[in-house]
């Protein structure tokens, strides 16, 4: 997945700002794809530059309203029906679970402890979320609602699996 292709997601939604896209992100799409201010201003900047999206509006200090075009639709169309996941998963915490070996069987339990913990957590801010995205009946809650099920129990997971693996270190 792309930013690209977040944003014209949720520019597909509506017209937005910038800002009104950070807000939006980091209620929905930031446990999915995790992008800062300076990432999604710069592009924003390049998909107006690559005409897919067009700036409707500008306001005070430099405000710029966003929304996408026909070709930014097919762009995004293109991408969810055409182009296949790359499915590469990378995890330096389980890279670090290979050579737990390497440490003391304590200090390998408080590792995958702080794991679980961490895991615990990642499942309550989830959660938090829930009633934003439970809220509407708009496109974004409906699909988020699939998503934020699929975060869920794989935090849950992720929480079980570290709390098993501790109990294998002897």
């Amino acid at each position: 997945m792309s930013l690209r292709h977040a944003l014209l997601g949720l520019l597909s939604e509506g017209p937005a700002s910038g800002y009104d896209l950070l807000k939006l992100f980091d209620v929905s799409l930031a446990n999915v794809w995790p992008a800062t201010q300076s990432q999604l201003y710069t592009e924003l900047g390049k998909l107006a530059d690559a005409g897919l999206v067009d700036v409707a509006a500008q306001g005070p200090r430099g405000r710029k309203e966003y929304t996408i075009n026909e070709r930014g639709l097919a762009e995004l169309r293109h991408w969810i029906t055409d182009v296949e996941p790359t499915r590469v998963v990378r995890s330096d915490m389980l890279l670090r679970v290979f050579f737990l070996a390497q440490v003391s069987p304590e200090q390998a339990r408080s590792y995958l402890r702080r794991q679980a913990e961490l895991a615990a957590k990642q499942l309550e801010h989830i959660a938090s979320i829930r009633e934003f995205v439970e809220r509407g009946d708009d496109n974004l809650s409906v699909y988020g609602r699939l998503a934020l099920e699929y975060g869920l129990g794989l935090a849950e997971s992720q929480r079980q699996w570290a709390e098993w693996a501790e109990g294998q270190i002897r």
